[in-house]
């Protein structure tokens, strides 16, 4: 079950790197929502919901404002230019992942850019470690969902760094 808007995290000016995170979730939504380009959603991101002068917003606007002030920038294009760029390669490592009754289009649209944005970051051979990814992404879906929703999202994320980074998981399988 999707929480409401009210019930998502306010950002923080500590985590700059998970507020890039939720704002590519967003980005990764929008484009698809709205079949636009990773670019177009990029700028649009960065003109009116991202940094202290997002668009006007007020002081202390947050996620619950649709706004991430604090997020990294840099990190943000370089989840939503991946996530889009290899999204058919992202996208079957995926659906492998997922059991038959939960294919990619039956998935909730955020928990499809959720599972897209992390699976992005550990396609990146210079990206952090994926157990970091991997707890980023289970805070990210904690904040936009109840139930077991959470819980699927990181068993698939993973699967996935258990297949993407072998080496990070020595001894353990990628069942």
């Amino acid at each position: 079950m999707a929480k409401t808007t009210a019930d998502k995290p306010a950002a923080t000016a500590a985590r700059p790197r998970t507020s890039a995170r939720v704002a590519a979730v967003q980005a990764l939504f929008q484009a698809e929502q709205m079949q636009i380009s990773a670019e177009r959603v990029i700028d649009e991101f960065v003109r009116h919901r991202l940094g202290s002068g997002a668009g006007g917003a007020e002081p202390g606007a947050g996620f619950e404002d649709g706004r991430a002030p604090d997020a990294n920038v840099p990190l943000f294009g370089r989840i939503v230019r991946t996530a889009t760029a290899q999204q058919d390669a992202l996208d079957a490592l995926l659906a492998a992942t997922l059991t038959e009754d939960w294919p990619m289009e039956r998935l909730d649209p955020v928990l499809r850019a959720l599972l897209r944005a992390g699976a992005a970051e550990m396609w990146m051979s210079d990206g952090p470690p994926g157990r970091v990814v991997i707890n980023e992404y289970l805070d990210i879906a904690h904040g936009f969902f109840d139930g077991d929703i959470p819980n699927m999202a990181n068993g698939v994320l993973d699967r996935l760094a258990r297949r993407l980074r072998p080496g990070e998981f020595p001894g353990e399988s990628a069942s």
